[in-house]
């Protein structure tokens, strides 16, 4: 399944505080590499996870990393970022 998205613009939910938007660039069983990331710590605002994926639908992935590595334990969930919904 994931090698369907590189490639992809991603946004990737982990079970912490932090979400991450940006392009799928590979992967491994223990990592996702991603390159123009968004990596976000949501405890530095009042906007909510869902709040702030769905502002960054409206103006774009605000890149603050080259690249990034995710460890996929980490993970919650992966969505292509063209399959949000507005709601």
């Amino acid at each position: 399944m994931l090698e369907t998205l590189v490639g992809e613009k991603i946004v990737v939910d982990l079970k912490s505080p932090f979400v991450c938007l940006g392009t799928l660039l590979s992967f491994d069983e223990h990592f996702l590499e991603l390159k123009n990331a968004d990596l976000h710590d949501l405890r530095d605002t009042d906007t909510s996870r869902e709040n702030y994926v769905a502002a960054s639908m409206a103006t774009g992935i605000k890149r603050n990393r080259k690249r990034v590595i995710v460890f996929r334990n980490e993970i919650a969930a992966i969505t292509r970022f063209q399959d949000l919904v507005d709601t």
